[in-house]
């Protein structure tokens, strides 16, 4: 019997819950350099490409060998800021949850693989292991109301949550973006926020984190890991 969620039904103009873990549920982030090299795949993948300055370094006089490469690879590195929307992420030490929307039927395949294939290799290299890192491919399951919407974006950002410590202190999640604690670019946060007031009781905030012990379950059963 295929994985929960292994089986994709891919639609154009939908949102996704995309998710997986370490192979045998080990850590897939050890230090804050592994979440900010994942991080800054992601960056590269949905900013647009200034492809004219990268262009401009691979045939200036004054750049340098590793400059001119960085400029080649960056150049030749698949793009999906037309494609894809990510609307939420948490990064966890031992799997991640990322909340996309796909303009196409394809694009999110493409963008997972990559990423993965990407980080996969930075990860063996800097801990001297082969092997697969992630326990098989990624999981993608499509999103079908806007209360699993909701929801969801609730579930990936409670994550994190630990009795005493507050939420928005977690770094490695989108959470401060909704909260206006910082601004990233590359976060479409708009389309979730904007259900919301921005403070009361009808605000996002309060929407998370009010009864911390309910995880929203009924809502996103379907589209979440069973254990991690």
């Amino acid at each position: 019997m295929p994985a929960k969620n292994s089986v994709k039904q891919f639609v154009e103009n939908s949102y996704y819950h995309i998710y997986n873990r370490g192979v045998e549920k080990r850590l897939i982030f050890i230090d804050d350099q592994d979440y900010g090299v994942f991080l800054s795949y992601l960056k590269d993948y949905l900013l647009p490409k200034n492809e004219l300055n990268l262009r401009s370094v691979l045939t200036g006089v004054n750049s340098n060998p590793k400059e001119k490469a960085d400029a080649l690879r960056m150049l030749k590195l698949n793009n999906f800021t037309d494609t894809i929307q990510l609307l939420t992420y948490c990064l966890m030490p031992n799997h991640f949850h990322l909340l996309v929307k796909q303009t196409d039927a394809y694009s999110i395949d493409t963008f997972m693989n990559s990423l993965s294939t990407r980080y996969s290799m930075y990860f063996n290299k800097r801990y001297k292991r082969v092997g697969h890192l992630f326990q098989g491919t990624y999981k993608a399951v499509l999103i079908e109301s806007e209360a699993q919407l909701l929801h969801l974006s609730r579930y990936i950002h409670k994550n994190p949550f630990v009795k005493g410590v507050p939420l928005q202190s977690y770094p490695h999640s989108s959470y401060q973006n909704y909260l206006g604690l910082k601004r990233t670019e590359w976060i479409n946060f708009t389309d979730i926020i904007n259900y919301f007031s921005k403070s009361g009781f009808n605000s996002y905030e309060n929407f998370v984190e009010s009864n911390l012990d309910y995880d929203s379950i009924d809502f996103v059963k379907e589209l979440i890991l069973d254990e991690v």
